[in-house]
């Protein structure tokens, strides 16, 4: 597959999931935010953006800031995510723009294709069994891999090089889609080509060093592709 402005073929596409391929961000956001309230939490709405992206420590800080005790915290996780699969499965998690037209373009170019993501394995499968996606790819890695294997997370470039070594594709013929900082930044520390489309925070000047691209959607990429 040719990409303007890239002069490599592209052969494998490795995606994030959350924020990039479904609108599980906002809902996670939204989740924490009713969370919080439940249980008297006075935890500003904006704040919870800073865990888009975020790596383990990030959010081991945020934790300790607002959480008196390690119950507490676990707690607020479990209805949070309890809240994301109730409304998952009530049909709120949703395909971002373009991505089922993307999808299909890239199967009929035969380009593989794979995901790389920090959630858990049952979220993932859930999601694509969700948006009947799943025929689609050839293999997902998630935190469970990373755990599995000893590995760091992301921004560390490991879980792409996991998936590089499994798509069985030279780097240079590869690209990633991502929508978080931490995430582009894992993909050029791993040394391949990233596409951002940001969700719900915009890109920083340091993604627009690090991304080959950055773009609105999903659809704006199928107009430079042939």
């Amino acid at each position: 597959m040719k990409v303007q402005g890239i002069k490599d073929d592209i052969e494998g596409i490795i995606f994030d999931m959350d924020g990039l391929l479904v609108n599980s961000e906002y809902l996670y956001w939204q989740a924490n935010i009713q969370a919080a309230k439940e249980d008297g939490l006075a935890i500003p709405e904006d704040s919870y953006l800073k865990l888009v992206g975020a790596s383990v420590s990030a959010m081991e800080k945020f934790y300790h800031q607002y959480f008196k005790s390690k119950s507490q915290r676990d707690d607020f996780i479990k209805r949070t995510d309890d809240l994301v699969e109730k409304w998952t499965d009530e049909g709120k998690l949703k395909l971002r723009p373009g991505v089922q037209d993307a999808l299909n373009k890239f199967k009929q170019a035969n380009v593989k294709l794979a995901i790389a993501s920090s959630n858990y394995e049952r979220v993932i499968e859930h999601n694509l069994q969700v948006t009947k996606t799943r025929s689609y790819f050839e293999f997902h890695l998630s935190y469970d891999d990373v755990k599995r294997q000893h590995v760091k997370a992301k921004p560390a470039p490991d879980i792409y090089l996991l998936a590089q070594e499994k798509i069985s594709i030279p780097k240079n013929n590869i690209l990633v889609f991502e929508d978080s900082s931490t995430g582009v930044a894992a993909a050029k520390s791993a040394g391949l080509k990233c596409v951002m489309i940001p969700d719900l925070k915009p890109a920083t000047e340091l993604d627009k060093k690090n991304a080959t691209m950055i773009l609105k959607n999903f659809f704006e990429f199928l107009k430079i592709i042939s």
